[in-house]
């Protein structure tokens, strides 16, 4: 496996990343995406692909370093997922892994992310790579 940062305006954000991140967010378009993107990319928003031996893009990985009160900086994973075929194959290990990598080097004091409730599957897998529960997260729709 091939684990890839990608830099703004790198066509596999939309041609090999979009598709598996659909996985995840199905509302997402390739309009919408490169709205996120412009506007995200200058709040530090960054996508990892994860490539297999032929190629494919298998996974990925939107995130930043957010700076905060609670925390003082972290690296907070907006986005984790993995191709539904190449599931428990060490691809969402490997993107965890690189992320850490990240975080540690910019000295960041957690690895931070939000799963949905429902997401049972990913919670095991959490667990299973030494992460806790140690917030709730609240939300109030606007639209």
């Amino acid at each position: 496996m091939k684990i890839i940062d990608l830099e703004a305006g790198d066509p596999r954000l939309t041609e090999d990343l979009l598709p598996v991140l659909r996985e995840l967010r199905p509302h997402l378009t390739e309009e919408l995406f490169r709205e996120v993107l412009a506007e995200g990319s200058g709040q530090g928003l960054r996508f990892t692909a994860a490539y297999d031996a032929q190629g494919a893009c298998v996974g990925a990985a939107g995130w930043r370093i957010v700076a905060n009160t609670s925390q003082i900086r972290k690296l907070y994973v907006d986005d984790l997922v993995t191709a539904a075929a190449s599931r428990s194959s060490g691809v969402g290990h490997g993107l965890l892994a690189h992320l850490e990598r990240h975080a540690r080097e910019a000295a960041c004091t957690a690895l931070n992310l939000d799963s949905g409730t429902h997401r049972t599957e990913a919670h095991r897998f959490y667990f299973r790579e030494r992460m806790s529960v140690t917030a709730f997260n609240f939300t109030k729709p606007l639209v």
